[in-house]
């Protein structure tokens, strides 16, 4: 579906904010880009560049509160990749692992720019790739989830102490358990059936959030580099050959546990209706999916993982789901506050599918354990 024309007076303010960093070549149009939750994102097309040019966004600093942060982040990021890609390719197959180069604001040099209380930043578009919404197929989940463990593999070294922790409390899933306790006492949201359907199976699971921050405090896990939102769509394929080539929105780069990037990765690629579907019947986890994307995941980036870190992967594909349904559950309750919605109930309806692919999930453990093993 075509995203909805820009009105002129934001589009001239989106010109302004582009034009003040320093670009190759004048703008020509701007256009939407992409459907994230969080940030507003814009394709810049340049002159005489139509394969190419920039991505502009606005970064969300009520959720990204110290957005210079968040640029000292991926500029460590991007250095340590470029000293690792350097001194050889990990990656068996040798993909063109690239990195999106971050544009200097005119003058000042600043990787960002702040304007009229918004934050903005520029980076270059990577041509010649692109993302998809759903795999497309077994080899598309290897491929894409491959990309994972590469950008694992290139980052595992990076000390995690380098990494400022820019959003406490992301991907710890009894805090965001706690949040959601307060804010169902709190909320006066009306409660529909669907509401309460959704209530109810958060209480029937909640003494399982603990399961990875519980074995990290034991020390079985350790912190490590992490990309925080590894989804589907955030992993860039060669249009030309269909490898995985880049890992994108880099704003959640943190320290933390390599399993939260494993289960989240594993709840985008193997749940064939999407997130936004609101057909719960076409909800599922897809144990051949799964088995396509940690054969990806695992022939690159098997190579750093511990026998601890392997038997937790079960564990994270159960979580991971549950979380971010509660996760959006919490915002239905507090009121739509925190990710973008399209209509009234649209953080409802995404609790739902998230909450019956958890389902889907635990039904199939042994089955999960299995392939686990197996790989």
């Amino acid at each position: 579906m075509a995203s909805a024309p820009i009105p002129p007076d934001e589009l001239a303010a989106l010109q302004s904010v582009a034009e003040a960093f320093e670009l190759p070549a004048p703008v020509a149009r701007i256009e939407p880009l992409g459907n994230g939750n969080v940030n507003a994102t814009y394709r810049v097309h340049l002159v005489g560049a139509e394969q190419g040019g920039c991505v502009l966004q606005r970064l969300n600093t009520a959720v990204f509160h110290q957005p210079r942060l968040v640029m000292a982040n991926i500029d460590a990021v991007a250095a340590h990749v470029e000293r690792r890609l350097a001194n050889g390719n990990p990656d068996p197959a040798g993909r063109p692992w690239r990195m999106p180069a971050v544009l200097r604001q005119r003058g000042s040099g600043e990787p960002w720019l702040e304007r009229d209380g918004q934050f903005w930043r520029m980076i270059t578009f990577l041509e010649a790739t692109r993302s998809v919404e759903a795999i497309e197929g077994p080899e598309q989940a290897r491929e894409i989830r491959a990309g994972l463990g590469l950008f694992h593999a290139l980052i595992h070294d990076l000390p995690a102490e380098q990494l400022a922790d820019t959003l406490e409390g992301f991907h710890i899933t009894p805090a965001y358990l706690e949040q959601y306790r307060r804010v169902l006492a709190e909320s006066r949201v009306e409660r529909c059936g669907r509401c309460s359907e959704a209530i109810a199976f958060v209480a029937e699971r909640e003494q399982r959030a603990g399961v990875l921050e519980e074995a990290r405090s034991a020390g079985r896990l350790q912190l490590r580099p992490i990309h925080g939102d590894p989804k589907i769509n955030n992993l860039l394929l060669c249009e030309r050959s269909g490898q995985a080539v880049a890992l994108i929105d880099l704003d959640t780069v943190k320290p933390g546990l390599v399993h939260y990037d494993i289960g989240d990765c594993l709840r985008s690629a193997c749940n064939p209706a999407g997130e936004e579907t609101t057909n719960l019947e076409a909800v599922h986890f897809d144990l051949d999916l799964a088995e396509a994307v940690l054969q990806g995941y695992l022939g690159v980036a098997r190579g750093f993982l511990t026998p601890a870190d392997l038997e937790a992967i079960p564990d994270a594909i159960a979580l991971l789901p549950f979380e971010l349904g509660l996760r959006f559950l919490t915002d239905h309750l507090a009121g739509d506050v925190y990710f973008r919605t399209e209509r009234p109930g649209h953080n409802l309806d995404r609790a739902l599918v998230q909450f019956r692919l958890a389902d889907s999930v635990e039904r199939q453990r042994a089955a999960i354990e299995a392939l686990v093993d197996r790989l």
